[in-house]
């Protein structure tokens, strides 16, 4: 990052506390009480410096101090009876005006209370507002190491002897982890420093200076002095210019950065960092930086491991709260285990100024006379702590780190009743910071979004079961008109209880384990109820009496409205006064409250307990807790059953819940139809899990819309905790957890949530804002819009891990997505014997390809040799700074270790897929690959190589490995292209149908074949029948000739004769009479003959017709055999063709399966073989990696394939519809030609049969 950021980590000291002031001390853990202290604060507010004559200087880290009082506690009145006797007697004002308490530590159980007594109120006025405001720094927990360094020395300084002076062996302490004593004693005599081990320094001869030199001289960081030789190419005793360019930019600047908003190093930011850095005026004036100044820069706030800029509010607090991750505590309550634990107000107190925005209270009815709600986990043997109190404390802690909303998660098991006291105590001590009604602009209706954290700025709201509006609005009425029927509301119950996913039942219970638990009980010890004298549960068999009596107990007081008990007629039944009758909503003011008249209300109550007795039995029972052995604790959780919630609500507390009503789970899709953004339900972990497990991405999208809450299972009564990296990655917001369990799910909470100014609320990811976006979190795929990344982390040394002489390594994980998530496989050789300065100089810890960078956080942890935790750092991958970098190490429970540091090479890019770098150099450094490609070219000049004759190719990939080298294959990871030897084919290989090709097709010949035949036996028979008509035609004709011929000849001879016998003269008449008769009778045997032929041609014609028909419907039905076997022809072929291309398809596809399984065993059988990765889990990881990839880019490839031969498939059919469209066309063309021939034909007939 060549922008400079202007870390502006230091508070003004107030003058008053620089200048200091007497107090005098009491510390509560020794008890010790220390008068005439003088106190002051050092300018750069890092400790509480006091000390008092003749003893030892004090001084106390602000960055441990988490709060400062006012006045005495009521847990610290035994003070005033240790104190009062030697206090001031002429001090001005009482005890408690002038005493400030001071809270440190370095967990947030563990709390050590010192107690400041000032002279006069005003004295302690101007000190606690001094103090408050040096306090909560978290900037500071920030420093680099350089500023770590001179803390150290401070502490040093302040640690003096009632001389005044430092103590050597204090100096021999800091460095003893890794150095013999010797060695510190020669280097303070180097320095002209006393070197005696019972000597002493002055701390005005012991300047920051002179402690650094001492650093240096018995701990060299050979380490930097290696990376300045790696730096420097010249062999000058200083860096240059040029040469510090080129490493930032390489090194220490983050390339996916953009140029604009993080411009490249250039001279002149380098000649600044010269100047600041370098104390040697030689070579500031030559603009070199010596070895020194390289240390320096390197261990400065300019060369910080995170963005720090990220640790200041820097997100959109204007979205939806749910929108962001909100930082969440389980059972806050307590500060131990789940089963016989112990209850402290405190706890809520710490948990709120570490950040947490939600806490947790679980309400029970008070079993004391004044009926006072307590806050306790029920039926666990716990302590109880007054609700009052916790109510007090979140008032006066909720907004101290943070000003943006808190959400109390209330699990209500109490009576009406007392649900009253709880909504009055809400109401008259949280006052204004309570959310009462909803937003204008944010109404409860379906569809509107929840308010941002910034609308809720310092409001406080309450998340508790609500009733349905209507009967709400409907009891507050009927309080309204009748005050005094507080515990006589109608019971309406809203459906039924949360679902075993909820809140108020662990998915462990199953409705079997309901029906054995029974009745709820009021009490939230009923497993206290033991007989007098009896400290413990002594037996199994005592649990189950405990259990017995749980289900005996009579009515359901969580459920139905207490059964009153008898009043006089004349004492009326009190209410509170504060029932307005105007407002729905009545005021709940404790100001008026009458002592008498709540005691008259508590009797409505006929199960309520309130004997002194039972308080002092609960008290013994619950010391008892301690003293219970492993099996009685085993058989108590063996019996233990949650107890549910009560869904019988007083509208009081009800009216007061608005933004996080929570509501039995029904399923993804019905949450999306009512759409109630408000609406909102919890989940144990296991439940969680396994709607991820099943409806992950349903399970993103409703966490878009409204909230969910997670919660530890009941089976970790150690108060352990869950990974919540699960859980954001399905952007569940509220992800609660045991804060009081230093554990790596609470580290990775502290650590995340330490970015965005620890205000506890975390904008979630782009993705998981928007509804047109779809996530599914075990994508392994980079998502869209997101570009994956890849991050190496290579240790090189740690500083002053520990001030033991022991051996150490370090642990580097990632987690984040499942695929993103690596742990436990990184870890460095062990240093022996060396808790100062170890050297690691590790292998590079590579994380090859982080899909989701802006979920993922990085997680180092340094480790005594027998696993014990040193100090870890979680670190938002999304800030990390690349290069290299000191990081500052903290404690389990994320605080800050001052002067552990563990030095580090960070290496942060794009992810690239093996065997594309090449190509991507090319893209990303075009000039550079064009100067290497210029330069290749002229090298090829000098063999004789023209320039033109060397042809443009694309940009090879680099090969994986040597032996993929040598085997001539790609990377194993990008796998090889098994789609080349099918090239894309056309309909061109398959024969063109058409009908000149059918038609000369065997069996279309051997149709026409068979049809000649046919036509020509029908030929055959119509010939022979012309012929036999003809000839019977022909044999009348003859008869009537002969016939004919025979009278004519008769009459002719008759003639004949005649004239034979009269002569021919005398024959004339008969001559002309028998002319007269041969011409008649010629002339009748025409008409005859005309008259039979006649009569023949018309039976010749129709024979003719019949025949012709014949021949033509035989013609025609060959037409219509030729067109059928035709179509017949072209379906068979078309089918054929089909088959053929189908077969040839599933040849195709069985060999790229083939193919893609030889590839996919040749490319694992390379990651298996390559010798370049060590760990077996990272080999694991690349064949699931190539084995992702093969598997996605297989799909690919038989889905082009498919679709190639989808689209063939579809152009064989529509060709063939084409041809079959054609082939119709010609049938149809031939019938119409045969028609018309037909016709032709016919007419011809009738012209031949007119001519007739």
């Amino acid at each position: 990052m060549a922008k400079l950021y202007d870390f502006q980590w230091q508070i003004t000291v107030p003058d008053g506390l620089l200048n200091g002031a007497t107090f005098d001390r009491y510390d509560e853990d020794s008890g010790t009480v220390e008068q005439n202290c003088f106190f002051r604060v050092d300018e750069y507010a890092f400790f509480i410096i006091w000390k008092s004559e003749g003893r030892e200087g004090q001084g106390l880290e602000l960055s441990q101090i988490n709060d400062v009082r006012k006045g005495i506690a009521p847990k610290e009145a035994s003070y005033l009876s240790k104190v009062g006797p030697i206090l001031d007697p002429y001090a001005k004002g009482n005890v408690e005006d002038r005493t400030i308490t001071v809270c440190s530590g370095l967990d947030l159980v563990n709390i050590n209370y010192m107690h400041m007594v000032a002279s006069t109120s005003e004295l302690a006025q101007e000190w606690f507002d001094g103090l408050l405001k040096i306090t909560h720094n978290f900037k500071a927990n920030n420093v680099c190491p350089m500023t770590s360094l001179m803390k150290h020395w401070m502490k040093i300084c302040i640690q003096v002897n009632p001389s005044g002076n430092i103590p050597v062996r204090n100096l021999t302490r800091t460095f003893a982890s890794g150095k013999t004593e010797k060695i510190v004693f020669k280097s303070l005599e180097e320095l002209g420093l006393p070197s005696g081990k019972n000597d002493e320094i002055d701390p005005q001869t012991f300047p920051f200076s002179k402690f650094y030199d001492l650093y240096h001289k018995i701990c060299p960081r050979t380490d930097i002095e290696d990376l300045f030789k790696q730096i420097s190419k010249s062999s000058q005793e200083g860096l240059t210019v040029s040469e510090l360019i080129e490493f930032h930019n390489d090194k220490q600047r983050d390339p996916r950065l953009n140029e604009i908003l993080f411009p490249f190093y250039d001279r002149e930011r380098i000649l600044k960092i010269i100047q600041t850095y370098e104390k040697d005026p030689e070579f500031v004036k030559r603009e070199q930086l010596s070895v020194d100044g390289l240390c320096r820069y390197l261990m400065s706030d300019e060369n910080a491991p995170v963005f720090l800029d990220r640790l200041t509010l820097y997100q959109d607090m204007d979205q939806p709260l749910s929108h962001y991750f909100i930082n969440s505590s389980h059972n806050t309550y307590l500060t131990g285990r789940q089963f016989g634990g112990k209850s402290s107000v405190e706890m809520y107190r710490q948990v709120l100024l570490a950040g947490c925005r939600c806490v947790e209270l679980d309400c029970w009815d008070g079993r004391n006379e004044d009926q006072e709600p307590i806050i306790t986990h029920g039926l666990a043997m716990c302590t109880d702590i007054n609700f009052k109190d916790v109510i007090m404390a979140i008032r006066d802690t909720a907004f101290v780190t943070s000003e943006f909303p808190v959400i109390l998660s209330f699990e209500n098991h109490c009576t009406k009743f007392q649900q009253y006291k709880l909504a009055k105590y809400c109401e008259e001590y949280l006052g204004e910071y309570l959310l009462q009604e909803p937003l204008p602009d944010h109404p409860l209706e379906a569809g509107t979004p929840l308010p941002s954290p910034n609308k809720l700025k310092r409001k406080i709201l309450i998340k508790n079961k609500r009733l349905k509006p209507e009967v709400e609005k409907r009891q507050l009425e009927q309080l309204r008109l009748k005050p005094g029927t507080i515990m006589n509301l109608e019971d309406e119950e809203d459906e039924e209880p949360e679902s075993e996913n909820s809140e108020e039942t662990p998915s462990e219970e199953t409705a079997e384990d309901k029906e054995k638990t029974g009745p709820q009980p009021v009490d939230a010890h009923p497993e206290l109820k033991s007989p007098p004298g009896t400290n413990k549960i002594g037996s199994t068999a005592d649990l189950e009496s405990v259990a017995g009596e749980t289900a005996k107990a009579s009515g359901d007081a969580t459920t139905k409205p207490a059964t009153p008990a008898p009043v006089e007629k004349d004492t009326p039944v009190s209410t509170p006064e504060t029932a307005e009758p105007v407002k729905l909503k009545p005021s709940l003011s404790m100001k008026n409250s009458n002592k008498k008249n709540l005691s008259r209300v508590q009797l409505l109550d006929s199960r309520a307990e309130a004997k002194a007795e039972a308080k002092a039995l609960a008290g013994e029972n619950l010391q008892g807790v301690e003293q219970l052995s492993q099996d009685e604790e085993a058989a108590m959780v063996a019996n233990y059953r949650y107890t549910g919630a009560t869904t019988n609500i007083h509208p009081f507390l009800s009216a007061l819940v608005n933004y996080a009503q929570p509501v039995k789970f029904q399923g993804f899709d019905v949450a999306e139809e009512r759409s109630f953004h408000f609406n909102m339900s919890s989940f144990n972990e296991a439940v969680g899990l396994g709607y991820i497990k099943t409806s992950c991405i349903e399970f993103v999208n409703y966490n878009k819309r409204q909230m969910s809450r997670i919660y530890p299972k009941g089976g970790r009564y150690d108060s352990s905790n869950y990974m919540p990296q699960i859980f954001w990655n399905a952007g569940c917001q509220m992800v609660a957890l045991n804060f009081q369990m230093p554990d790596i799910g609470m580290q990775l909470n502290q650590g995340k949530f330490e970015y965005n100014g620890s205000c506890g609320y975390l904008l979630k990811p782009d993705f998981m804002r928007r509804p047109d976006k779809s996530f599914d979190p075990f994508s392994e795929s980079p998502v869209d819009g997101v570009i994956a990344a890849t991050c190496s982390v290579r240790v090189i040394s740690g500083q002053f891990l520990s001030d033991k002489k022991v051996g150490t390594y370090v642990e580097v994980d990632m987690y984040g997505l499942p695929t993103d998530t690596i742990r436990r496989e990184h870890r460095t050789k062990t240093v022996p014997n060396n808790g100062l300065n170890p050297v690691y100089n590790a292998e590079p810890f590579v994380f090859r390809k982080v899909v989701l960078p802006d979920l993922a956080v990085l997680r180092i942890a340094v480790y005594e040799e027998n696993g014990k935790l040193i100090g870890q750092r979680i670190l938002p991958l999304d800030g990390l700074q690349a290069g290299y970098r000191h990081i500052s190490l903290r404690t389990e429970g994320n605080f800050p270790l001052s002067l552990p540091t563990v030095f580090c090479c960070i290496q942060l890019k794009t992810y690239v897929p093996d065997g594309l770098g090449d190509f991507v150099d090319a893209l990303s450094k075009p000039m550079e690959y064009l100067s290497q490609a210029e330069k290749r070219a002229k090298q090829m000049q000098s063999m004789g190589i023209e320039e033109n004759d060397i042809s443009e190719v694309p940009v090879a990939g680099k090969k994986n490995s040597k032996a993929t080298l040598r085997q001539g294959a790609k990377s194993p990871t990008t796998p090889t292209n098994t789609m080349n030897s099918f090239a894309p084919t056309t309909n061109s290989v398959m024969p063109c149908l058409s009908t000149d090709t059918l038609q000369k097709d065997k069996v279309y010949q051997k149709v026409l074949k068979k049809q000649s035949k046919e036509i020509e036996t029908l030929q055959k028979k119509h010939s022979k029948e012309c012929t036999l008509v003809k000839k019977s035609h022909d044999t009348v004709v003859d008869k009537m000739t002969g016939a004919h011929d025979k009278e004519k000849l008769s009459e002719e001879k008759s003639l004949e004769k005649a004239i034979k016998k009269k002569g021919e003269s005398n024959c004339g008449d008969l001559k002309i009479e028998t002319e007269n008769k041969v011409h008649s009778i010629v002339k009748v045997h025409k008409m005859r003959v005309k008259g039979v032929v006649s009569e023949q041609n018309k039976e010749w014609c129709k024979i003719t017709a019949r025949q012709q028909a014949e021949m033509n419907d035989l013609k025609e039905m060959h037409v219509h055999q030729q067109c059928d076997v035709l179509r017949k022809l072209m379906t068979q072929k078309q089918t054929d063709q089909r088959k053929t291309l189908e077969g040839k398809h599933s040849r195709e596809m069985k060999e790229l399966e083939a193919n893609q399984i030889k590839t996919s065993m040749e490319s694992r059988k390379l990651v298996s073989h390559d010798k370049s990765i060590k760990n077996k889990a990272e080999k694991e990881r690349r064949i699931r990696e190539l084995q992702s990839n093969s598997l996605k880019k297989f799909m690919e490839e038989r889905k082009r394939l498919q679709v190639r031969q989808s689209k063939e498939i579809d152009e064989l059919t529509a060709e063939h519809s084409k041809q079959m469209d054609l082939l119709i066309r010609a049938n149809e063309e031939m019938i119409e030609a045969h028609k018309a021939k037909l016709k032709e034909t016919n007419n011809s007939n009738s012209k031949v049969e007119a001519v007739v």
